[in-house]
């Protein structure tokens, strides 16, 4: 199933074929390494950079007997190097001094294409930001009209989360770039330091500092739990376009191509799969992070009850985070905004979204905040009940009418503050703080 969401380039970081190269390039460097501290004889580690190669098929078919796919490995490569120079493959080392090495090198690849692909959104978020930078509609608290935003500055508010988004695979990134060679329970034993040091330099990884047989899991854990920040931001904002496609609100649609169908049964739906599926793929990237951190407690210096979790997690969640990135980025740059239907939203509340600015202009008058907010309270709630009664009369026209009101604001003055451009006096700021 995973294979209808992998896009090429992610998928080829994770292919059985790519780990066995970088298993080869960690063998090849540990045998130079070996070789310039005069370990290894020129000649024989010659032999070994010239002859070194394996086959996938023979590897399985030597693992179908050993039951151990790293000497299936290396049986399969010293096979192609012959002898004498094959007793040096793998000298010193232990199985997951390649597995684990190997996998930093896999991640790190992985998490520079999710980075760009975050890069790119971003790109696509702003400028529907800046297109709508001024475009008023209702902000809403527990899904009820509160005051006025724009759709700009609910753009904005997405651009910076993936900001956040790119923060957290940065620091991932430094985290997981960590490999080594220090041998059965990490006690570099039978291996100088140097060699670590030297493999580790040429992948661009950093040696960890202190290891048992394995690199510690805290770290692949924080890995997966950067991903399932970003894919929790996702749906964050996958929920926020359904809510804003819903027929009462209608306030943005997501793109409904030629020729598509919303139902087998209804032909008048057009509904938000996309959002929906985005929903849906979040929540397996979150389940693995919870597999992620059962990975953390291993027995002593190494048991391999996580190695089995992570060749399913880690590709399944670099391959379906890459894909939801590419989805939501296609679904912002082609969502449909309604700014007519936002004002007519926005008017639904028959300008009850004042109260809280003529609440602050009756503290300022000298009422307790106690009295101004009972003063305003009485005049939203008959707004209301009038709407209920099919008389839509405004929040402005009972404030005009109450005399108590009267004798502490103008008719002028509460047509000043019953301007919904005070909302706005700070919108320029905000896009200026995000570099938009």
């Amino acid at each position: 199933m995973i294979e209808r969401y992998s896009r090429p380039e992610m998928r080829a970081v994770w292919t059985e074929r790519r780990k066995l190269e970088i298993w080869l390039n960690i063998e090849l460097l540990a045998a130079e390494a070996l070789c310039r501290e005069d370990v290894v004889p020129e000649d024989e580690f010659k032999q070994i950079r010239e002859r070194a190669a394996f086959d996938i098929e023979r590897c399985y078919e030597l693992e179908k007997t050993l039951h151990h796919d790293v000497v299936a490995f290396t049986t399969n490569v010293s096979e192609n190097i012959g002898k004498p120079a094959s007793r040096w493959l793998h000298f010193g080392l232990t199985s997951s001094d390649i597995i684990d090495t190997a996998f930093a090198v896999q991640m790190v690849e992985a998490v520079d294409i999710l980075i760009k692909d975050v890069e790119e959104l971003r790109t696509v978020i702003a400028a529907k930001a800046r297109e709508h930078k001024y475009t008023p509609m209702i902000g809403r608290s527990h899904g009820i009209h509160a005051e006025p935003t724009t759709f700009g500055l609910k753009m904005a508010l997405m651009y910076d989360e993936f900001g956040r988004g790119i923060e957290r695979l940065q620091s991932a990134r430094r985290r997981v770039a960590t490999g080594k060679l220090s041998g059965a329970v990490g006690t570099s034993a039978h291996l100088s330091p140097s060699v670590e040091e030297y493999v580790c330099r040429n992948l661009g990884l950093e040696p960890a500092v202190i290891a048992t047989q394995v690199v510690q899991r805290d770290i692949h854990a924080e890995f997966i739990a950067a991903l399932a920040l970003v894919a929790a931001g996702i749906e964050r904002w996958a929920v926020e376009f359904r809510h804003l496609q819903r027929t009462e609100v209608l306030e943005v649609e997501e793109f409904f191509s030629k020729g598509q169908k919303g139902s087998s049964a209804m032909p008048h739906k057009r509904n938000p799969i996309t959002s929906e599926r985005l929903s849906g793929l979040s929540r397996v990237i979150r389940s693995n992070l919870v597999a992620a951190l059962e990975n953390v407690a291993l027995w002593h210096e190494r048991d391999i009850s996580h190695s089995s979790v992570e060749r399913i997690i880690f590709p399944d969640s670099c391959i379906l985070l890459d894909y939801m990135l590419d989805l939501l980025k296609r679904l912002t740059g082609n969502l449909i905004v309604y700014p007519e239907n936002m004002k007519r939203n926005l008017g639904l509340s028959l300008g009850l979204w004042h109260s809280q600015t003529v609440l602050l202009a009756l503290i300022q008058k000298g009422l307790s905040r106690e009295e101004a907010y009972g003063l305003v309270q009485k005049n939203a709630m008959k707004t209301w009940e009038a709407r209920h009664e099919g008389r839509e009369t405004g929040l402005k026209s009972q404030l005009l009418e109450d005399p108590e009101v009267r004798g502490i604001l103008s008719a002028d003055e509460l047509q000043q503050l019953c301007n919904m451009d005070a909302h706005f006096k700070e919108v320029d700021s905000k896009f200026k703080k995000l570099g938009l």
